[in-house]
Parts: structure tokens; sequence; C-alpha cells
């Protein structure tokens, strides 16, 4: 495990001001990285923050190696990191990029750091945030997701995964999921089950009927693109589900529900916890999915509307 360097040291000690990011600086934190690092950069700032469970989750064999390593990013200043507020426990830490990762992580690309549009005041705004449990709660479900596919090491993948900005970038004109997914499952026989989603986080805050007019603009994406993907709720209780289910009716797009699953369960949102809309069970795995409402106009490997 490599250590930070004296240049990173120094930076460290310069308590109350903002660290100066000097060529030197950059130039060892980009000797210094692993792919592994610069995987984590590159995710952190796709999807604004990531806490130390999650970045475990994804990335490492457990918490001791984690803590570590995001120690050494921190000091580099590839990672800047912050620690919210909870009335109950202490919150993990949550990590945004740094402005030295920031500087990296444009020179992968071949862009500028202002092509890149980074800055670090913007990236810490996400600490500020009332949207702040929301993203946490739309990346932990995908967090959960990779750490499913590590445990079980056959093949199985989370093959894409869309934030926020860049599905509105995309559809927001009809249609602005939490994320769009493409989870890749081994079979025991035959091919990998396949199935592409459109995820809606639900944390209970809206009104459930404005939570079900969300489906107009989904149906509305299906109609322009002629690729009809299945839209999950994901939703923090059995009675919002519940509720949620009445209220729905018979939509014009394919819907399953499932409630957030708790940190014991091994499989997490990958198991059999989804329930489509127009059945009454029994649930399914995620990778299930793909053949719970029959054949769709689907193009795998480009995402809706990008084909």
């Amino acid at each position: 495990m490599t250590r930070p360097s004296k240049a990173a040291n120094r930076t460290r000690r310069l308590h109350g001001h903002r660290p100066r990011i000097t060529p030197e600086l950059i130039a060892d934190l980009a000797h210094q990285l692993t792919e592994r690092d610069r995987t984590i950069l590159e995710l952190v700032w796709e999807h604004r923050v990531l806490t130390t469970d999650q970045i475990t989750a994804i990335f490492f064999p457990g918490p001791v190696r984690a803590r570590q390593r995001l120690r050494q990013l921190r000091a580099l200043l590839a990672l800047v990191r912050f620690q919210p507020w909870t009335p109950v426990g202490s919150a993990p830490q949550h990590w945004v990029l740094g402005p030295a990762g920031a500087h990296v992580l444009a020179a992968q690309r071949g862009i500028g750091l202002r092509d890149l549009g980074y800055r670090q005041d913007n990236a810490m705004a996400i600490s500020l945030s009332p949207r702040l449990g929301h993203q946490v709660g739309v990346n932990d479900f995908f967090a959960r997701l990779h750490a499913c596919a590590r445990h079980r090491a056959d093949g199985t993948v989370l093959a894409e995964w869309w934030p926020e900005r860049r599905c509105a970038s995309l559809w927001g004109d009809l249609a602005r999921p939490d994320a769009f997914g493409r989870w890749v499952e081994s079979q025991e026989a035959g091919p990998p089950a396949a199935v592409d989603f459109f995820l809606e986080h639900d944390t209970g805050s809206e009104p459930l009927s404005r939570v079900a007019a969300k489906l107009a603009g989904y149906a509305a994406l299906a109609e322009s693109t002629g690729i009809t993907t299945p839209v999950l709720f994901w939703l923090p209780s059995a009675a919002r589900e519940a509720n949620l289910r009445k209220v729905l009716g018979t939509p014009d797009v394919p819907v399953a529900t499932a409630v957030h699953t708790p940190r014991t369960a091994a499989d997490g949102p990958a198991g059999p916890v989804w329930l489509p809309v127009g059945t009454t069970g029994p649930r399914r795995r995620l990778a299930a999915l793909a053949d719970a409402w029959g054949p769709h106009d689907r193009r795998r490997g480009t995402g809706p509307g990008t084909a």
C-alpha cells in the first residue's frame, strides 16, 4: 500500500486555508493512483457523493482496508469528506471529488478542469443540500447491487448505472428518473438474465398522487423511443408500497415495487423482493423482471433513446 508523499503531507498541514494545487502535487497523485483509485474518483464524481460504506461495498473486501485507502486519498487531495449531522448516532463519512483528484480526472479524459465542470465549492454543495439523503439512498441501492455481484463472483454484474443528471440530459423533457440501470445475473442453466430499469427511489416525502403521476412521462418516453423500460419504485415501508399500488391502477408501462431491504438481506435489491403491478405474487428477483411482463422492444447495450 502506497503512502502519502511529502508534498501531500505538507498540504495536509495547511489548516484554515484552501490547499494550493501545484503541478508537483498533481503529478505525485497521478503516480500513486491505482486503477481502483481512478475508478473511485470517476464514480464519486459521476454520482456526486458516496459514503465510506458504499465505497467499501463496491470496491473493497472489508472496511479496514477501505478506510485506510480513503484516508490516503484524502491526504493526497484526491477526495474530500464531510460528515452530516444526524439526530441519533453518527452518520458515516461522505466523500466527494477533491481538487487534485479533479485535475487528474480531467487529464484522464483529455479535457481541462473547466470542461470537467469542477469547482470544490460546487462539489461540496451536496453536503448542505436537502436532497443529500435522497442522493445517498439512490447510490446505496446501486452500491448494494455491486456488493451482490462481487459476492456472487459468477459473472453477475451491474452493467450500467447512470445518474439522475445524465438521465435528465437524455430524457428530461419527458421523464426524469433517479437513475437508469442494467442488471445482468448469471443463471445455473442458460444465458444470463438481463433487465434494464428506471429507478424511482421514494423517501415518503411526496404525495402518492404525485409519485404515480410520474408514469405519464415514462409512457411518453416509451412511445417516443419505441423502447419499453420497467419503472421500479423502491419504497420506505410496506404500508406505503400497498397504498401506492392502489393509486397506480393499471399503468401504461411495466412497473414493479419493493420495500427498502435491510442491510442484513444478502442480495438486497437484487433478491426476490419485487412485485410487478397487476400481480399479487410471488415476489421476484430483480433479474426475473426481464420477462415479468412479456416481450418488449428493448435494444440492449445502448439504453432507451440513445441508439
